[in-house]
This record gives C-alpha cells, structure tokens and sequence, in this order.
C-alpha cells in the first residue's frame, strides 16, 4: 500500500461501539491518493459505520482517522465544515431529495455551499447529469426515475462540487445486471477523469473487484483480509473465499451466536 506522502487517509486503532454492540475493534488500513479502494464485509460489520467515521459523523472510542493530514475528530465546527466540503456521498438507495427535480438535487450542494452565480450552476449541473448520461432527464422527478437512473443522479450530486473524496455506500445493491455495470464503470472512469479518491463500501465481491485498485475485508471489527483484485480472486485465504466463492459456511457464521434453539423454544420448557 502507499507510502505516508501518497496516503489520504489513514485509520490507525480504530474502535467505536454502540449500546451493546463492539462494531470495530482496533481497526488499521490506508487508503491512497487517485485509487479506488473497495470495503467488504458481511452486513453489520461496521463499513457504513466505518464512513461516518471519516466523515465526523461519529466520534471513535479510540484511535483515529486522519484524512488529508487532518483528524477528524479533533476539527472544530468549522474546519469539519470544509472538510466535509471535499467529500461526496453517494447514499444507500440514492438519498435524493423527492420533492425536488433531477436538477434541483443536483444544485442544491452547489447553492448550499458556494455564491456561484445561477448561470454558472445551471451549466455545472448540466454538466455533471452529461457525465454519467443523464442530462436529458434533468427536469424528471426522482419517482420518475428508474433505479439505476437514480443512482446515476446520485452519483452526479456526490460529484457536484468536484470532492477530493467520493464515498459509495453500497451502490450495487438491488440493480439490475444492467444498471451494476453502468455504475461500476462510472465508478471507475469519474474517478480517472476527475483525480478523485474512491472508498466503495459493498458485500458484493463480483461487482466491487472489476473496478476497484485495491480491496480490504472488515469483520470482527478488524481488517481480516486485504489485497488486489488478481491477489484476492487467487487467494486461498478461508475468509476471502467463502466471499468470492458465495460459500455459505466459512469464518462468517450465519446464525448469530445464541443458546440452542431448542433451548429457547416454548415447547421444549
């Protein structure tokens, strides 16, 4: 992985917890300038949890998450502002504003956090729809969007204000064949145009490794596995392929730990 001046962020002994719940445990990983960098892990192993972090959402019990040369959580009010300023968000599910046009959601970051004129805004969000195809629906509603297309919207507004980071939470997740490959591509290629760093937070494996530089696999709350695309798919590592192979038994458990069910049912007392 890349040396400390090609570093943009670094999470060193990460740990967050919620009531009753250790999500990260000592976490450690680097993610370099230009690349894409996919996180994969089962549901609820913390990789949402993990992009709050590096957005201040959340404050960490221990360690730290240093982007940029900064820690996030020690930033006041203000200097979290800007930093948040060079990030884009693509949410689960697209998150667009359903009262709002195609265009309107677009302008919205643009007329939130800059005084740019409305001539130029109007022509940057016509811009930003061209790059992943979709200027032509910028007078559409979001319900009257197709899935993929409102992914693509989404992916246009987390881009809006050209971020030296763009973060994808899940954004594969219940598209067609279709649709997986237009967004990976985009993935890929507005993070090669634009010079931007890409974090992929996602369960599917497929998907994430034809677009991605670099992957790293989360559960226990710690890096458990990390590597390349090619070194990941010839990995005999049991962990990495019960994921690339879909396996259902492995170091994941499906079940969560419990008392035996016949323990636990009514009929057996």
């Amino acid at each position: 992985m890349p040396d400390q001046q090609d570093t943009l962020i670094e999470i060193s002994g990460l740990k967050f917890s919620y009531p009753n719940l250790d999500v990260l445990k000592g976490l450690d990983l680097a993610v370099p300038r230009g690349k894409v960098i996919a996180i994969l892990g089962a549901s609820g192993c913390g990789k949402t949890t993990l992009l709050r972090l590096i957005g201040g959402q959340l404050r960490p019990a221990g360690g730290h998450v240093k982007v940029d040369g900064e820690i996030i959580h020690e930033l006041d009010t203000n200097a979290l502002y800007e930093m948040r300023r060079k990030m884009g968000m693509m949410f689960q599910q697209g998150g667009l504003f359903t009262d709002m046009s195609t265009f309107e959601n677009i302008a919205f970051p643009m007329r939130e956090r800059t005084n740019l004129p409305e001539e130029l805004i109007h022509d940057m969000v016509l811009m930003k729809l061209h790059s992943v195809g979709l200027r032509g629906a910028h007078g559409l509603m979001p319900s009257e969007l197709s899935g993929g297309m409102a992914r693509r919207v989404a992916l246009a507004r987390a881009i809006a204000l050209d971020p030296m980071l763009i973060m994808y939470d899940e954004p594969f997740s219940g598209l067609d064949p279709i649709s997986l490959n237009q967004i990976g591509n985009l993935i890929r290629k507005l993070n090669d145009a634009l010079g931007v760093t890409s974090i992929v937070v996602t369960y599917d494996v497929a998907e994430s490794l034809k677009v991605v530089d670099y992957v790293y696999f989360i559960a226990d709350g710690k890096v458990v596995a990390e590597g390349t695309p090619d070194e990941v798919r010839a990995s005999t590592d049991p962990f990495v392929r019960q994921f690339v192979d879909g396996q259902p038994d492995g170091p994941v458990a499906f079940h969560m730990p419990g008392q035996p069910l016949a323990d636990e049912l009514s009929l057996a007392s």
